[in-house]
């Protein structure tokens, strides 16, 4: 693969070899992906020392309307000519398990992929609300989680709930290279330099659907 593919895979498990593979797992609709997608890729690949990031392409956000929700496959094709990296894959492997919930998807995960070593990556902003989503403890209690701070959530995020119900799991953040090695429940928080890159303002530019 060359440094500007990206790969679309389903995930089966005789696709690649994943024994000890660190791999990072990115969510969402990518309704579109977008530059700021691709930089929180390539800060775990660094910051966590990962080997890839998975973009796990939602079919539909259980929490999302699906008014303004370009097509799965157009969605899927786009986060493929976005990532261009040789260690981001895109993946349509929710749409393959038939997965909805995001604790669902990590636990079928685990067992697919037994030998891999799995971390969560999300936004401060998905700090605040994943008390919405399904399950949402299981999700801390599955793999380790690594959360990216925003500057406006940065305050917030670290004080609701998931934050203070497990606060004894939280690892400092120059431990970031070993959180895939941790047993879950474990999560860590960086900083990062803010990226400008919003899906919801390519939407209301009218850069998105295409």
């Amino acid at each position: 693969m060359t440094d500007t593919d990206s790969v679309i895979f389903s995930g089966q498990a005789g696709a690649f070899d994943h024994r000890n593979r660190r791999i990072g797992l990115l969510g969402g609709s990518f309704n579109p992906a977008h530059a700021g997608h691709r930089y929180i890729s390539t800060e775990a690949l660094r910051r966590l020392d990962l080997d890839e990031v998975w973009w796990l392409v939602s079919p539909q956000n259980p929490l999302k309307s699906q008014s303004g929700m370009a097509p799965f496959s157009q969605r899927l094709s786009h986060a493929a000519s976005v990532a261009r990296h040789p260690r981001i894959r895109v993946s349509a492997i929710e749409a393959e398990m038939g997965t909805r919930y995001t604790a669902d998807t990590l636990a079928m995960l685990v067992r697919r992929f037994p030998a891999a070593r799995f971390v969560w990556l999300m936004g401060a902003d998905n700090l605040m609300q994943i008390p919405k989503w399904r399950d949402w403890s299981n999700i801390f209690k599955t793999v380790p989680i690594a959360v990216f701070a925003r500057d406006s959530y940065d305050s917030e995020a670290l004080s609701e709930i998931a934050a203070h119900r497990f606060r004894a799991n939280r690892l400092p953040a120059h431990a970031a290279k070993v959180l895939a090695d941790a047993a879950p429940p474990a999560w860590v928080y960086l900083r990062i330099r803010p990226h400008p890159a919003a899906a919801t303002n390519l939407r209301q530019a009218g850069q998105w659907p295409v």
